[in-house]
């Protein structure tokens, strides 16, 4: 495996910390090799310890010594700008001396850990330098995260020029989210299960709301951010992939393409929003100073690296619509934002009122419609909930539920998310990555909103203050259509 970046924070955080967690349950091979590539001035040394100290400290109590030093043992380091000639030479002579040295077979897997701006070159100087060349009989795979372009045009030509140089079926195009057990329980839980699946439509579903808050704020991102803003940041990957899941029919297989075709499907099938009619179907929003826990907060204005004067959405709420036979008339509303109340992403499926109102004459108050919640962070669990009776000889109804929490069946593991994403790439399983097409169908999604902002329609920018649940603006657009939010 070489990374691209392995001195940045993604790979401190996540990649190696899962790669841990990966040798610890004997889920990498003994022929496994890593090698790191970045613009540094430390040594391959210096950088052992460093990332022997990160193990130890982000692992906590689930780590293994001997893990981690097993895992250190195997990394090498080229210090080299990407564009450097003597870096490309020292990789090729590094990947033959670790090929052979535990015997990988030519097996290569190259991890993107860069910049945006990196992605391209990268990917066509490994297809120079015949790195890419899977012709000998061993496999070579390339995985790129995201931001995948920064609009539905930029996403196509991405993909147009990715594709000149190497196959679809070698990309990986990661969304983290996809590692969470909530998320790709999504899938067993709709069919592996006889009894959800025959009400998961039009007919007993009322409505489908799929939240992504966070606590935090843009923190020292604001270079990134800034030009970006929430809903280009967080709709075409992040919450778009939840709306397939939840959205997508039963694929022919479990197979990567019929699940990824499902997807493409469901995803095809969200009509565009007019322009005209953008201000009614989607908010933006952006934090003031305000208060998280009982700390004071700046707001998104006084943040590093942002313009004092910036006009970037940090909170977006929007009321999108699939239109087939399964979702005819249920709106979906998606929301996101940043220094928002709690740190909450859920899918929340609310199912249709009861057809009559049995207990009108006794003085018992309306039962509430019944409501499914799929939590993905921070805590994971499914929870149900229906309405029962208080006891009594009074007849009055409460909201109770069933509750299943992967703490309680399972037990808690330190996991970053990507253990599964990392193994499935090993093993050339494409199931939780995004095809060229996914990547596109989620930006058209939301390219007509961009288009209007940038012409100026719908766009006006509602403050809200920090550690509250967002712009009043977002209320207003649900309960135009009699409905509310869950609360975070």
């Amino acid at each position: 495996m070489v990374i691209f970046g392995i001195t940045g924070d993604l790979s401190k955080r996540l990649l190696l910390p899962a790669l841990h967690n990966l040798a610890l349950h004997g889920l990498l091979s003994e022929h496994f090799a890593l090698i790191g590539i970045a613009l540094s001035d430390i040594t391959e040394t210096q950088l052992r310890e460093t990332l022997m100290d990160d193990l130890m400290h982000s692992c906590g109590r689930d780590c293994s010594i001997e893990t981690i030093r097993w895992l250190v043992s195997r990394l090498r380091f080229v210090a080299a700008d990407f564009e450097s000639e003597t870096g490309w030479q020292s990789l090729h002579t590094v990947l033959e001396e670790e090929n052979r040295t535990h015997q990988a077979g030519e097996n290569y897997l190259f991890y993107l850990a860069t910049a945006p701006e990196f992605f391209l070159t990268l990917v066509k100087r490994l297809a120079a330098e015949q790195l890419l060349d899977d012709s000998g009989g061993h496999w070579r795979r390339v995985i790129i995260e995201k931001p995948f372009g920064h609009d539905l045009q930029s996403a196509h030509a991405l993909n147009r020029e990715l594709l000149k140089v190497v196959r679809e079926d070698q990309i990986y195009r990661i969304d983290h989210y996809l590692g969470k057990e909530t998320v790709q329980n999504i899938l067993v839980f709709r069919f592996a299960n006889g009894i959800f699946e025959p009400i998961w439509n039009r007919r007993y579903i009322d409505h489908v709301q799929i939240t992504v808050a966070e606590s935090v704020g843009v923190e020292r991102r604001g270079r990134y951010y800034d030009p970006a803003g929430a809903l280009r940041d967080m709709i075409p990957n992040h919450l778009v992939q939840l709306l397939a899941l939840t959205a997508m029919e039963p694929p022919a297989s479990f197979s990567a393409n019929a699940l990824q075709n499902e997807q493409v499907k469901a995803l095809e099938s969200v009509p565009p929003i007019n322009p005209e009619e953008c201000s009614a179907c989607v908010v933006r929003g952006q934090y003031t100073a305000g208060t998280i826990g009982e700390a004071l907060v700046a707001g998104y204005r006084e943040e590093a690296y942002v313009d004092p004067n910036s006009q970037t959405e940090t909170y977006v709420a929007l009321k999108v619509a699939v239109d087939n036979w399964r979702w005819a008339d249920v709106p979906f509303y998606l929301r996101t934002g940043k220094r928002l109340r709690n740190r909450n992403t859920h899918i929340a499926v609310q199912f249709r009122k009861a057809p009559l109102a049995l207990f009108r004459r006794s003085g018992a108050s309306q039962p509430r419609p019944n409501l499914l919640v799929l939590n993905i962070q921070p805590e994971e669990h499914i929870c149900l909930e229906f309405e029962g009776k208080i006891p009594g000889p009074v007849i009055e109804t409460t909201t109770v539920d069933m509750h299943f929490d992967y703490r309680d069946y399972f037990g808690v593991e330190n996991r970053t998310g990507y253990e599964t994403l990392l193994y499935d790439a090993m093993i050339g399983d494409a199931s939780l990555f995004k095809r060229a097409d996914m990547i596109e169908a989620g930006w058209a999604v939301i390219q007509p909103m961009l288009n209007a902002w940038s012409a100026g329609r719908g766009g006006e920018l509602h403050p809200y203050p920090a550690g509250t649940e967002g712009p009043l603006a977002a209320d207003d657009l649900i309960r135009r259509d009699g409905r509310m939010w869950r609360s975070l």
